[in-house]
């Protein structure tokens, strides 16, 4: 027969112990989302703080008001926009000016072109003149056609300006020459306007 110490049966009931803690635990912890799911697999409305109830449509509509990115199927690039062009954002999206229009007039975009972590808009020097640009702000899909694609100053913001026509302005540096920008801007497709 086996003779167990008193320190060895003490070491095994905290051991225990701390497994059946670490179960309540985890249990309580995830309380809500248990609850919440098993709910709706009953098909009963769960009720909350704010008496909402959760639906694929309510679900669908949080996603749309969530999109921002463009797409240039050209250069293969698929990317998420985020406000503003800090060294942040530009770090893993494309960063939007925050002084230009998200819908309507001239949108500014900014985005790296190599030597960071994502280099969107590295194969920007591809685009030609007709070459589409689809710019999807809150589900509203707008497709813009190359028009210009020019070198200019790092201090030359007048491509930013303001525009009476729907337009897309993409900035981005030039290699070698840090005093200079690519920019490529894009006129919304005349179909688009008609709709």
């Amino acid at each position: 027969m086996f003779r167990y110490s008193s320190i060895y049966i003490n070491l095994l009931s905290l051991f225990i112990t701390l497994i059946i803690f670490g179960v309540i635990q985890l249990f309580f912890s995830n309380y809500d989302t248990f609850t919440k799911k098993s709910s709706l697999k009953a098909g009963f409305e769960v009720e909350n703080t704010i008496q909402e109830t959760i639906t694929d449509e309510n679900i669908k509509e949080t996603e749309e008001k969530d999109i921002w990115y463009i797409e240039i199927p050209k250069i293969n690039l698929k990317a998420d926009i985020r406000e503003g062009t800090t060294k942040e954002i530009m770090e893993d999206y494309i960063g939007h000016f925050e002084e230009t229009k998200k819908e309507e007039g001239n949108v500014g975009l900014a985005a790296h072109n190599r030597g960071y972590k994502n280099n969107y808009f590295e194969r920007l020097k591809e685009l030609k003149e007709g070459d589409s640009i689809f710019y999807n702000y809150h589900g509203q899909i707008k497709e813009y056609l190359v028009i210009k694609h020019v070198i200019i100053k790092d201090t030359d913001w007048s491509y930013l300006e303001e525009t009476e026509d729907n337009k897309i302005t993409l900035i981005t540096c030039v290699e070698n020459e840090p005093e200079y920008r690519r920019c490529i801007q894009g006129e919304e497709k005349l179909e688009n306007k008609e709709e």
